[in-house]
């Protein structure tokens, strides 16, 4: 994880995390003892950088990435430019943007500060992720179109099938 966070640190964003899986699954996997990280099926880095909101320069970012560490499923998104993608109100930030995140236990982030040391952000808290409960954020509790599409989300990871302690709540 150091040599990710790293790697992703090398590029110098703006207002930069690696989020949601990447720390979320390591929590579960320690707090279950697993030797090994289950697999995870992408890196999320996200930065804010309302200058720039071409999604090329994200694909730009991702290759550099991928240079560094070819067998990482690198995914950088600018949290800026993704109310467009989403059709929601802008973001404020990244750390806004985490919290909007579908699930409390997946709203997080991760990165390096200036003297390498990890920072940790939880815009929802860490009660949920270290306790095993998923359930929807402010943002995805207060329509029921999101509210289906975190139930779809929930459904489609199947967590429960690697991390059998989790408790979902669904709305």
């Amino acid at each position: 994880m150091m040599e990710i966070l790293k790697a992703a640190k090398t590029l110098n964003l703006p207002d930069w995390w690696i989020c949601a899986g990447f720390v979320r699954s390591k929590i579960w996997d320690t707090l279950y003892g697993f030797i090994e990280r289950t697999a995870i099926p992408d890196v999320d880095v996200i930065y804010f950088d309302k200058g720039d909101l071409t999604e090329s320069t994200e694909k730009i970012l991702e290759k550099k990435l991928k240079s560094l560490f070819p067998g990482i499923p690198w995914s950088v998104k600018n949290e800026a430019r993704m109310h467009l993608v989403n059709n929601i109100p802008p973001y404020t930030s990244s750390v806004d943007a985490i919290s909007k995140f579908p699930e409390t236990a997946t709203a997080l982030g991760v990165k390096l500060n200036h003297e390498h040391q990890v920072v940790l952000t939880a815009p929802c808290g860490i009660d949920d992720v270290i306790h095993f409960r998923v359930k929807p954020t402010t943002f995805f509790a207060e329509t029921e179109e999101r509210i289906a599409i975190y139930q779809e989300r929930i459904t489609k990871k199947n967590w429960k099938s690697i991390w059998p302690k989790i408790i979902v709540i669904y709305n």
